[in-house]
């Protein structure tokens, strides 16, 4: 896709088929779900329909955020289109031919879906005790504790909530007020500074006191994450995943030597863009970089998400060595289809503890987060620069250099309790966008973000085509070489219709270049 394979009618991003489907059975189910009987008691029984009509809604809200990233363009004649609302089920004798609505239109009907499950939804769940603690709008509806606990207790945790649907509509917000899509879409950096912060107040008044010091290595926490209850929560995590509890991860990431696949491999252009320790840029004379001892002294985070030579990994903490000549299969380019292409392994995500060995195989425990208060952090700081500079704060208590203070000061770097490159950039909003947005590249990498970042914020085609870099390491000589040529074409930006649609159905309109 990267090297110039991706057309309309191979598309390794597509969600079309499935999203829209995903829609047509939720659609079903708000017809059908007015006349099922949820439970013999009838208070409970409305509270179910409350909650399962809700899910539907929030979920409809969050396959039409998805389907707008990856299908949202721009026709040849001037026009933001997204995708066909359908608001009923689809059956035989339907008009399956439908032209594409306005992205504005999409989002609209976004933002309804939001506003309802909002309103059908607990903010989370959880059991209450006594009547009191009972929400209003299920009091309102005849509701006990019990009836109460029955439908929206601790058993439903980690469900669609209204916390959850807020975040969906702030991400989408975020996306909406992009470069990519600012023009037609309406929405300011305002409304989506807003809209993250709206999530954000779930952390009290001040939300950076509360911002979970772990945050950026949960990972790491192997018997906190077994111990977790299902359905709760860590500190960083809005939504999440269940536990899963198996060794597949580090069987495909851990380098040859730990019994792994090596599939992941990080770039040395992600490398260099984790700065020194004081928090300066490698770039920039002040860091103190040496090109030659190139990971001494860096953002602790590097060490924290990738595997380089001399990294130690694995239940015995071996010294991994991805040396051009390093002696085992860890090197580069060493053994095809699992050594390194670019001198570095995939340590995030990853549990140390976990032996994949085939004769002596152990398990670990697995989270995977769907949506992290540090993106809705990020996504706050890089809209509030945008609306209001590094230092404004809106009707909000916090700016975004605020948050990225909170964030470096979190990652470890700095110097003598401060952080000089941050202040030097303070008073500068495109030095501070610039920092924002290697700081959501670092915060976030190997989470399924950069492609879209780099698309909604329309970088230039260069950077979209930055050859992926890699670290050729010959004894004590450390040489960047280049490992793989990409080909994006200017109308990528935005991805396309299926082909396969766009034969079938005359009605609907491809986006520009496709």
């Amino acid at each position: 896709m990267a090297t110039g394979s991706w057309r309309a009618d191979n598309n390794p991003m597509d969600n079309w088929q499935y999203l829209r489907a995903s829609w047509q059975y939720l659609n079903q189910f708000l017809e059908i779900s007015e006349n099922v009987e949820w439970a013999r008691d009838q208070v409970a029984s409305d509270l179910f329909k409350k909650r399962f009509q809700g899910d539907a809604y929030g979920m409809r809200a969050l396959y039409m955020y998805h389907l707008l990233m990856s299908c949202a363009g721009w026709s040849a004649d001037g026009q933001l289109l997204g995708i066909p609302i359908l608001k009923e089920s689809e059956n035989i004798n339907s008009d399956f031919n439908k032209p594409r609505n306005t992205f504005r239109e999409c989002l609209d009907q976004l933002n309804q879906d939001v506003e309802k499950a909002i309103e059908m939804l607990p903010e989370e769940y959880g059991d209450v005790n006594g009547a009191s603690n009972v929400p209003a709008k299920y009091t309102q509806m005849g509701a006990d504790p019990s009836q109460y606990n029955r439908v929206f207790g601790d058993h439903a945790k980690n469900r669609m909530s209204a916390r959850v649907a807020r975040a969906i509509r702030a991400q989408a917000a975020l996306l909406a007020a992009s470069p990519a899509y600012s023009e037609g879409s309406g929405v300011t950096w305002e409304q989506a500074a807003n809209s993250m912060a709206e999530v954000l107040a779930n952390l009290g008044s001040n939300p950076i006191e509360n911002i979970d010091p772990t945050g950026n290595k949960w990972y790491e926490d192997a018997n906190g994450i077994k111990n977790l209850v299902a359905g709760y929560n860590r500190p960083e995590f809005l939504w999440r995943s269940n536990k899963n509890e198996s060794a597949d991860l580090e069987k495909d990431q851990y380098p040859p030597s730990l019994f792994g696949k090596g599939r992941v491999n990080p770039s040395q252009n992600l490398v260099d863009a984790f700065p020194s320790l004081t928090g300066y840029p490698i770039s920039d004379p002040k860091s103190g970089y040496n090109p030659q001892t190139p990971y001494a002294n860096r953002d602790p985070r590097l060490a924290l998400y990738i595997i380089y030579n001399g990294s130690k990994a694995g239940t015995d903490k071996s010294v991994i060595t991805t040396a051009f000549d390093g002696s085992n299969n860890d090197a580069m380019n060493k053994f095809d289809g699992a050594s390194t292409r670019t001198g570095y392994y995939l340590r995030k995500f990853l549990d140390m503890n976990v032996n994949a060995n085939p004769s002596n195989t152990t398990n670990g425990y697995h989270i995977k987060p769907w949506i992290r208060y540090t993106e809705i952090f990020l996504g706050y700081a890089e809209a509030a620069n945008e609306a209001w500079g590094p230092q404004g704060t809106g009707s909000n208590s916090y700016s975004a250099y605020d948050v990225i203070k909170a964030i470096r000061k979190r990652a470890g770097i700095g110097e003598n309790g401060g952080d000089p490159y941050l202040e030097s950039v303070k008073g500068d909003k495109d030095k501070m966008r610039e920092l924002i947005r290697n700081e959501r590249r670092l915060e976030l990498c190997f989470e399924g973000f950069r492609f879209w970042d780099l698309r909604r914020w329309k970088v230039d085609i260069s950077k979209l085509n930055e050859t992926v870099k890699g670290m050729k390491i010959t004894g004590t000589n450390h040489e960047v070489v280049d490992v793989e040529k990409r080909d994006y074409k200017d109308y990528m930006y935005y991805g396309p219709v299926p082909y396969s649609e766009m034969l079938k159905f005359d009605a609907l309109i491809q986006n520009k270049g496709w």
